[in-house]
């Protein structure tokens, strides 16, 4: 078996992954490093989970450690750029981590946020970059980073920045920097578009495929349960009752939807938090953090964060709704299972979303094991909201109970009008 001893990592970089606590690679690091650290261009398939990102940030921190450049302010030398402000925010984390030892700096160039601590950060001078393609160009379009000492370029995450529209972007990126580098592309699945593109931008690249292309990680048992679009919010209360669900991750179809998932599963009694695109850059990096240190147990999320949640744990991921396109299925169920770990999908699955199930079935390449819950008869949702609520605040529920009488009965005895009006504690609409 393949120790991290075996590559010959410079020594500061050697002594940032041992205090990182790694000694065995993963088999996409295994494969990668040999040619990543020679210079070598390289298109790396794998699904994630599987340890890609130490894949390109080890040779980018010692290639740079074994060929400083002097003077005051350091040209950017090392590109990074992905989809999502998280995932970018993520890889820059294990630049530090295992760049610990050495003295390089970097930087996280990112949307939603204001540009002031970015802009002082690259006017200081910073090693490596890692940067979403929006926020990046707007630095490239007032001259604010200059891209031509660019040594090496990594695209992270590529088939997802061509799903979110990031195509001409990334071509515009490619342009600006030196055609003499080294590039490195990596990738859940392989489109051909994602091929078009690897074959204009690299020269000669290793391709490094790790499991079989277009399946979920091997470690994910994947269900399907069948049931009503209005018996979704019930079934979910109940995986979460009987199922031994430690940390799970709940997709939903839209923005609109997590919100209404969170707050339902707050007024049940459920320690949920909600992350999608219209929450601000805090707001997010505070939900993501709270759920990774247990202050929650439920985090909702959109398709937009698939890719961008990288936390240790996550035993479950439910598809509240069924993924528009089979590519998101394999993204959302790849946030548990990671790292060789073993994680539940659980996919609902409604009377309109089972041409949806088919597909991702014809993608994969295998069926999806139809599942059913002991004790789940599918309760009408008003009965199962009410339980869950008077579950939760008992007193409210009373309150409630006596509004409703007060309206359609006769007139309590020596109540008041102002009395009658009256909201009780989580009444009111």
């Amino acid at each position: 078996m393949a120790s991290f001893d075996d590559f010959d990592l410079a020594p500061p970089v050697r002594q940032g992954v041992r205090d990182a606590g790694y000694t065995d690679p993963t088999p996409v690091q295994a494969a990668t490093l040999p040619h990543a650290l020679k210079g070598v261009d390289v298109v790396g398939v794998a699904q994630t989970g599987t340890g890609k990102t130490a894949a390109f940030v080890l040779p980018i921190l010692d290639y740079l450690v074994r060929e400083p450049v002097g003077g005051k302010k350091r040209p950017v030398r090392a590109l990074v750029v992905t989809p999502t402000r998280e995932l970018a925010i993520q890889v820059e984390e294990a630049v530090q981590t295992y760049g610990k030892a050495t003295k390089l700096k970097s930087a996280t160039i990112y949307g939603g946020v204001g540009k002031g601590g970015q802009r002082t950060a690259l006017r200081n001078g910073v090693d490596v970059v890692v940067a979403t393609p929006g926020r990046l160009l707007d630095f490239v379009g007032t001259k604010e980073i200059d891209l031509s000492f660019v040594d090496i370029l990594v695209l992270d995450e590529a088939d997802r920045m061509f799903d979110m529209g990031f195509v001409r972007d990334i071509r515009k990126i490619v342009a600006a920097v030196p055609e003499q580098r080294q590039t490195m592309l990596f990738s859940a699945t392989m489109p051909p578009a994602i091929q078009d593109l690897a074959r204009s931008i690299l020269y000669k690249p290793e391709t490094i495929e790790v499991g079989e292309r277009r399946d979920p990680a091997a470690t994910v048992a994947q269900r399907a349960v069948h049931v009503a679009e209005a018996e979704k919010q019930a079934l979910l209360h109940h995986l979460l009752d009987t199922e031994p669900v430690e940390r799970v991750i709940v997709f939903s179809r839209t923005k609109y939807r997590a919100d209404r998932i969170k707050k339902k599963l707050d007024r049940a009694g459920y320690k949920a938090v909600a992350i999608h695109s219209n929450r601000s850059q805090g707001q997010r990096q505070r939900a993501l953090k709270g759920f990774e240190g247990g202050q929650f147990r439920v985090l909702v999320a959109t398709d937009i964060a698939a890719r961008g949640i990288d936390i240790d744990g996550v035993s479950h991921v439910v598809n509240f709704d069924a993924p528009g396109q089979p590519e998101d299925y394999i993204h959302r169920i790849g946030r548990t299972g990671r790292a060789e770990a073993t994680g539940d999908a659980i996919t609902f699955v409604s009377a309109k979303e089972r041409d949806q199930l088919r597909a991702i079935e014809k993608h994969t390449g295998k069926p999806i094991e139809p599942a059913t819950f002991d004790g789940f008869e599918a309760p009408k949702l008003a009965e199962a909201m009410e339980t869950a609520k008077r579950r939760s605040n008992p007193k409210g529920h009373k309150s409630r109970q006596k509004q409703q009488h007060g309206r359609g009965g006769p007139k309590p005895k020596g109540s008041t009008k102002a009395q009658r009006g009256r909201r009780g504690p989580s009444g009111g609409r």
